[in-house]
């Protein structure tokens, strides 16, 4: 959503500076380093601990709720975070809403009514 938003000529300039092929050299570094330690780290697996036994939703639950309980509160806040910015985003405005009830506000709410 944010890049279908036209932020004007500044915004075009800087990403003509970040289309520089010296400004990627870091980022790709790391890149590669990262995949090299994904790739070993899949690589290093076994799956001797995997038996294929089927568990319960309770024992998910209090395995979620038990020891990875930090985990999961931080992703349903990143979760809700991307609900509000997408109401926000995607939201039209409509004639006389009241967005705000700040006096600067006020002002610029008129001048546009009355246009």
């Amino acid at each position: 959503v944010v890049m279908m938003l036209n932020l004007g000529g500044s915004e075009i300039e800087q990403e003509r500076q970040w289309l520089n092929p010296q400004v990627w050299i870091g980022p790709a570094i790391l890149s590669a380093i990262m995949l090299v330690v994904i790739v070993y780290a899949i690589l290093g697996v076994n799956d001797q601990g995997i038996d294929g036994t089927p568990i319960s939703a309770k024992a998910v639950g209090i395995t979620l709720f038990g020891p990875y309980v930090l985990a999961v509160e931080l992703a349903s806040m990143l979760l809700l975070a991307g609900l509000v910015v997408a109401f926000h985003v995607g939201r039209e405005e409509r004639a006389g809403e009241v967005l705000s009830n700040r006096k600067d506000d006020s002002a610029k709410r008129k001048t546009e009514e009355h246009a």
